[in-house]
This record gives C-alpha cells, sequence and structure tokens, in this order.
C-alpha cells in the first residue's frame, strides 16, 4: 500500500556540476573508496574526484 520505494545499494550518483557517476560497483579508487561502498555511507568529506564538488552537489542517477 502506498509508495514504497526502496533504496537501491547500487543506486549511482550523479555529480550536477560536472557529470561526473558514482558507481558504487566501482567506488573511487582514487579516494581509497573501495568497491561495493554505497553513495550513503561514503565520508562526508568526500568530493567529486573530478570537480572537487561535495555529496550535496550529487542526485541520483534515473
Amino acid at each position: 500500500m502506498g509508495d514504497q520505494k526502496e533504496t537501491d545499494p547500487m543506486q549511482k550518483y550523479v555529480c550536477e556540476i560536472c557529470g561526473y557517476v558514482y558507481d558504487p560497483a566501482q567506488g573511487d579508487p582514487d579516494s581509497d573508496i573501495p568497491a561495493g561502498t554505497k553513495f550513503e555511507d561514503l565520508p562526508d568529506d568526500w568530493t567529486c574526484p573530478v570537480c572537487g564538488a561535495d555529496k550535496d552537489s550529487f542526485v541520483p542517477e534515473d
């Protein structure tokens, strides 16, 4: 009943500034983020590896 949208643990997120896509299946090896790390579990000080934007600049990819 109702709108039960579950969070996909492998949901990709896109940087609204530069278009970089964070893929949890790949992680971010340059920042020592291992594959399988959900976007929500990234450190608060993680930034976009391309443009340096913070996590607030990312939105879920459709």
